[in-house]
């Protein structure tokens, strides 16, 4: 199963009920080396979907002092490809490894 870090829409129940069809169950970790920003979102099914148009996306830094926190999750590869459908243009996904030890995908500044 593929894991998954959020820290942003993707933590909140009715995106996840939207996009996967159930509420997800994770927990919390960190990745470091990146902040945070805010980002305009035009896309109106994920405006619909977050009840946001601004949402926030991690920047890399490089400084291991800017951390993100947010939530690891286990995904099935279908939910995977659910997400990349889910975000916009302005994300890219990697894999990164985070505090925890784990490694996951991340969707960061593209």
């Amino acid at each position: 199963m593929p894991a998954l870090f959020s820290y942003g829409t993707l933590q909140q129940r009715e995106v996840q009920l939207a996009n996967y069809g159930r509420e997800l169950d994770g927990h919390s970790d960190t990745l470091a080396g990146y902040r945070l920003e805010q980002i305009s979102i035009d896309d109106p099914q994920v405006v619909r979907l977050s009840g946001k148009s601004v949402h926030v996306i991690a920047r890399q830094t490089g400084n291991a002092d800017d951390q993100v926190a947010g939530t690891l999750f286990d995904l099935t590869d279908a939910e995977l490809r659910a997400t990349d459908d889910y975000e916009v243009a302005a994300y890219s996904r990697i894999e990164v490894r985070l505090e925890s030890g784990r490694s996951a995908w991340v969707y960061v500044a593209a």
